[in-house]
């Protein structure tokens, strides 16, 4: 397979987007205070994470999922899809691999079925953005 197509930049700017997506879908306007409460996490230990252990890892995690992406996203466009169909085709990858991965772990782990939106429509809507910035590149 030829990976000469893929931008290395759309990549690093994909998952980048994650970030924002979480500051917003994780914020207190949105679903912060449901999230923790459902993950049983306290004050003290939101307070006391190593967040740059947890940020780093993260972007580590969602640079190869962007990665990955982008050879999907090139596949899509070879067959004439836009940076629309880029980021549909990203949400289709989320819901048939992730969003169903994670529904059997919720289900193992009997966390509650909004816990599961909140965090399925996290990477839901993550996927979607990066496969729009990589779509558009």
């Amino acid at each position: 397979m030829d990976l000469t197509g893929i931008n290395i930049w759309s990549v690093i700017l994909a998952s980048l987007s994650t970030f924002v997506v979480g500051f917003v879908w994780y914020g207190k306007p949105l679903f912060a205070v449901s999230w923790q409460k459902m993950s049983g996490l306290s004050d003290e230990e939101m307070n006391n994470a190593n967040m740059p252990l947890i940020f780093g890892l993260t972007y580590v995690l969602n640079l190869i999922v962007a990665f990955f992406l982008s050879i999907f996203s090139e596949v899509a466009q070879m067959f004439g899809a836009g940076a629309l169909a880029a980021g549909s085709f990203a949400i289709l990858i989320c819901f048939g691999f992730v969003a169903t991965s994670f529904g059997v772990n919720y289900l193992f782990a009997r966390k509650p079925f909004k816990l599961y939106l909140i965090d399925a429509g996290y990477m839901l809507v993550s996927f979607f953005v990066m496969g729009l910035i990589i779509g558009a590149w």
